[in-house]
């Protein structure tokens, strides 16, 4: 297993350190990911535990954990959201995706009800910077016990420009 997930001290989410992702430029180039699809309603995850645990199974199994975590979701809609996983390389059994493009960064903290005044602030953030929006990805850092254990909830808005 990744040393990176070995050393968590939670045995699941590693700290998350915010100071790389925030206000930032990011380009991926054919990044690998894992991309599955959570139902919701409303936005609000219904089978999101279940989608991660099949997930990262395959990707241990895969040897192909990544030294930095990175899982973006793609919230299409109010009942559901497509979520894609970093890989090191192609995992058996699931769907394939490569992401490429300019992103511009801007981290966020607090309970998952601001994200409406998140995105406002990464739609300023992003005109500000004399840039245009294409798709916004976000990257929730932790989950929901790892969040309370660490005392910080952490999101990170991508927007591709």
């Amino acid at each position: 297993m990744d040393k990176l997930y070995e050393e968590s001290e939670t045995g699941c989410c590693p700290r998350f350190n915010p100071e790389p992702w925030d206000e930032k430029e990011v380009t991926f180039q054919d990044k690998l990911f894992v991309k599955d699809h959570v139902r919701s309603f409303f936005h609000i995850p219904l089978n999101f535990g279940k989608v991660m645990v099949r997930n990262m199974e395959r990707i241990k199994e895969a040897g192909a954990l990544v030294p930095v975590p990175v899982m973006l979701s793609d919230e299409k809609s109010l009942w559901g959201a497509d979520i894609y996983i970093a890989v090191a390389k192609e995992v058996p059994g699931a769907e394939m995706a490569k992401v490429s493009g300019t992103f511009l960064t801007k981290v966020f903290e607090g309970p998952y009800k601001d994200i409406r005044n998140w995105i406002k602030e990464m739609k300023a953030y992003v005109e500000s910077k004399a840039r245009k929006i294409e798709k916004m990805y976000f990257f929730y850092t932790t989950c929901p016990k790892c969040a309370e254990f660490y005392g910080k909830n952490y999101t990170v808005i991508l927007a591709k420009v």
